[in-house]
């Protein structure tokens, strides 16, 4: 039996871990899951309400790591994180992603000589001002066991020297969760509650640092939401990153005078609720990674608010189109997504995008721990 600890960090890592701590639970002769929290999302609304929705059990260990610079954040997880692989020693550590808490948990490891996989390996947006590419770089360099989501992961880790016997194609894991809560999901009231049931709608994310922490930048985006919004409403979940910005950008005035053109702003919604209202959008605007490729198996346009993107599997089929931050380049581009008609529930073929990521994801680890 392989004993496996599970590192979990920030919101996106949740839906990443829950299918694969779901599949050793079905499988338990062969693995013992402990799933380890750092708390580097910390708020309720951001990490309890998604543990609940994905169904993921209460973290076995918490390390109640919370804010910081990047820097603080990183150390503060390793020295956390190092005493409890020192006392369970597993026999390999998972992490998922690419946030700071899957670095630091990956060095601890490497420097501990403990096997360590990374699931979600081999992505890259050619830009080294992110955090995120630096963490992806790093990990992959580090990992004993890359575990890759599509064929142009493979590609590049390959590129960069990456032995191939530490790569597995095995699919994407977002996609198993989003595949197993469509129908919970559908019983959410949200589209009713934001007053946008029956009706045709777009959905707006943002929290990525250079879209929301200037408030130029920010106000940019806003006034193209504004444009947007006099075609249809506009319901922005406001991640409390960009409420801070709001907030010192006299939010209040901002709010007001953009509302009277329909954008709902809301709260942050869990899981369940988020999906449900996302994937009967006309359209979602975004600055996220995952969203890039969930809008896509569900064939629902959108637009990314970024110069690059990690995931050029979702540019390829089309569902997704890269804007930046340009007001004009935002509404245009919105408008002719308008154009196109409703998606039709077709949705694109990608190889292993098929909701059984986390099978193949045990079957690896399964076979590496043979050699």
């Amino acid at each position: 039996m392989l004993k496996v600890i599970n590192v979990v960090g920030a919101r996106p890592n949740f839906m990443k871990v829950a299918p694969i701590v779901e599949a050793m639970r079905g499988r338990a002769d062969e693995f013992a899951s402990l799933v380890v929290h750092t708390g580097q999302h910390y708020d309720a609304e951001m990490s309890d309400h998604f543990f609940r929705d994905l169904q993921l059990p209460d973290p076995d260990v918490y390390l109640d790591v919370r804010g910081g610079s990047h820097a603080a954040q990183t150390a503060l997880v390793m020295q956390r994180f190092e005493p409890i692989v020192l006392a369970e020693k597993p026999d390999w550590v998972v992490v998922v992603g690419d946030v700071n808490s899957t670095l630091a948990c990956a060095l601890v490891c490497a420097k501990l000589g403990v096997p360590v996989a990374h699931v979600e390996a081999g992505l890259r947006s050619r830009d080294r001002t992110m955090p995120e590419e630096i963490n992806r770089i790093l990990t992959d360099q580090i990992s004993d066991l890359l575990l890759t989501p599509s064929v142009d992961a493979d590609e590049n880790l390959r590129r960069e020297g990456i032995a191939p016997e530490r790569i597995r194609f095995v699919g994407n894991v977002m996609i198993d969760s989003l595949r197993a809560n469509l129908e919970r999901a559908a019983r959410s009231d949200v589209r009713e509650r934001t007053g946008v049931a029956n009706a045709d709608y777009a959905v707006v994310t943002l929290h990525r640092p250079s879209n929301v922490d200037d408030p130029i930048v920010l106000r940019g985006i806003l006034s193209a939401l504004e444009h947007i919004a006099a075609r249809l409403p506009i319901v922005f979940p406001v991640h409390p990153r960009t409420r801070a910005t709001l907030e010192t950008m006299r939010a209040k005035e901002a709010e007001n005078s953009v509302a009277l053109s329909q954008i709902i702003f809301i709260e942050p919604l869990g899981y369940l609720d988020f999906l449900r209202l996302y994937s009967g959008a006309r359209l979602v605007l975004t600055d996220s990674g995952g969203i890039q490729e969930e809008t896509t198996w569900l064939g629902i346009p959108c637009l990314t608010l970024r110069e690059n993107t990690e995931r050029p599997v979702t540019i390829e089929l089309g569902t997704n189109v890269l804007v930046g931050t340009s007001a004009e380049a935002i509404t245009r581009e919105a408008f002719a997504a308008l154009e196109l008609p409703p998606a039709s529930g077709q949705r694109p073929q990608i190889p292993l995008w098929d909701g059984r990521a986390a099978p193949r994801v045990l079957d690896a680890l399964l076979e590496a721990s043979k050699f």
